[in-house]
């Protein structure tokens, strides 16, 4: 039988307490709450119920504008990540509060089962999704239910398509996007889903956030909330096949900036999530 890896999952969040419970729900469940590690952002966050089990730590806030905020945020995490390996984790996931690594539910597996079963050499990625909501059809999102019951469209987006799970010690760069100076390989059957632009009222939450604002986050809010026009507005396209096309497309797609992060032509590929999917998140 294959002996499970021993496996640690990080992020550092302020003012997210919306998703965290549901990272804290769902990570827990999948790798053990004993194995999170969550750093809040500032002293001024207050440490919620939800997080009780888990490794959790109040940092003095990183930064005050959003660039030198997330190099800072990442250097921080990615150090954070090689005490967990000098620890004796294998492996060790980094990602945002409201991102959540999915094994494809025809699998029959758990994600340790999944991950223990991988031969990583430096990091895995999973294919990216990101989700919107579909205006007219899906309500507000509740936390207190299946995510995936309540929120069906996403776009494929080479954004989300990070080396999120590394199996030794390297540096992130911002937003988890790239491992610097190594390539990346996309797992199969393996998603991250991020919900962060998922819900018009947490978005306009979010922009309402002063604490947010004044770190420069508006632009980069509303460049991304398109995500709710996408899911709303395009056509959605057959899940199976276009993930499984997005995977190639993007192994051998490179912007020329950035030879260690996935293309796709630019292209918006909004995808119906099968119902397979709806209780796993």
């Amino acid at each position: 039988m294959l002996e499970n890896k021993r496996i640690a999952v990080l992020t550092m969040a302020r003012n997210d307490d919306f998703f965290l419970r549901k990272w804290v729900e769902y990570y827990g469940r999948e790798l053990g709450k004993e194995n999170l590690y969550i750093y809040y952002d500032g002293e001024d966050q207050t440490i919620a119920d939800f997080c009780r089990g888990t490794n959790v730590y109040v940092h003095p806030k990183i930064g005050i504008q959003v660039v030198s905020a997330e190099k800072g945020r990442l250097r921080f995490l990615s150090d954070k990540a090689a005490e967990l390996f000098s620890k004796g984790y294998d492996l060790v996931i980094g990602v945002d509060a409201d991102e959540y690594i999915v094994v494809d539910p025809k699998l029959g597996v758990s994600l340790r089962e999944y991950l223990s079963a991988q031969d990583i050499d430096i990091s895995l990625s999973p294919l990216g999704l990101d989700f919107g909501q579909k205006l007219g059809e899906e309500g507000d999102l509740s936390v207190e239910e299946s995510f995936l019951s309540q929120r069906h469209y996403a776009q494929i987006g080479t954004r989300y398509t990070k080396p999120s799970i590394i199996a030794q010690p390297c540096r992130w760069g911002s937003g988890f996007h790239r491992v610097k100076g190594h390539n990346f390989h996309i797992a199969k059957d393996l998603y991250l889903m991020h919900f962060g632009y998922a819900d018009k009222k947490v978005l306009e939450d979010r922009l309402g956030d002063a604490d947010r604002i004044a770190q420069g986050w508006k632009k980069h809010i509303y460049k991304r909330s398109r995500t709710i026009r996408y899911a709303t507005e395009k056509k959605a396209h057959n899940f199976d096949r276009w993930t499984s096309w997005a995977r190639i497309c993007q192994t051998w797609c490179r912007p020329l900036y950035a030879l260690n992060k996935p293309a796709m032509f630019e292209l918006r590929i909004v995808v119906k999530i099968p119902n397979r999917f709806a209780h796993v998140l």
